[in-house]
């Protein structure tokens, strides 16, 4: 299984699309075995999901998402985790335990979008 978390820096970032880096953690039978780190290609409609499932996303966590980005995610068959928030490794670790669930809350308007890399 492969976690892909969108982050800034070591931390879940707030804004899934403009984070700064995608930390994906390969997982074994409930343990992290390998991780590494994607540099965020840049946000485009559409574009991410289909780049995160090339990279072998099982599942991707963030703090927040759009409703469109959720869907696209769900179209290409990758679970969408949103209002994680914390340390990038802790959130993935979190999943794996069962303990980090999704509030289902999506941002349903990015009317402060230029803000996000602030």
């Amino acid at each position: 299984m492969r976690i892909f978390v969108a982050s800034d820096g070591e931390q879940v970032t707030q804004h899934f699309g403009h984070c700064k880096y995608f930390r994906a953690y390969d997982a074994e039978n409930g343990v992290i075995v390998d991780s590494k780190v994607f540099e965020n290609p840049g946000h485009r409609p559409g574009f991410l999901p289909v780049f995160l499932k090339e990279q072998g996303a099982n599942v991707i966590i963030s703090g927040g998402m759009g409703a469109g980005a959720v869907d696209l995610f769900n179209e290409n068959g990758i679970e969408v985790i949103v209002g994680a928030s914390g340390e990038a490794r802790a959130a993935a670790e979190d999943f794996l335990r069962g303990s980090l669930k999704s509030t289902g809350s999506v941002c349903q308007e990015h009317m402060h979008h230029d803000e996000c890399d602030q």
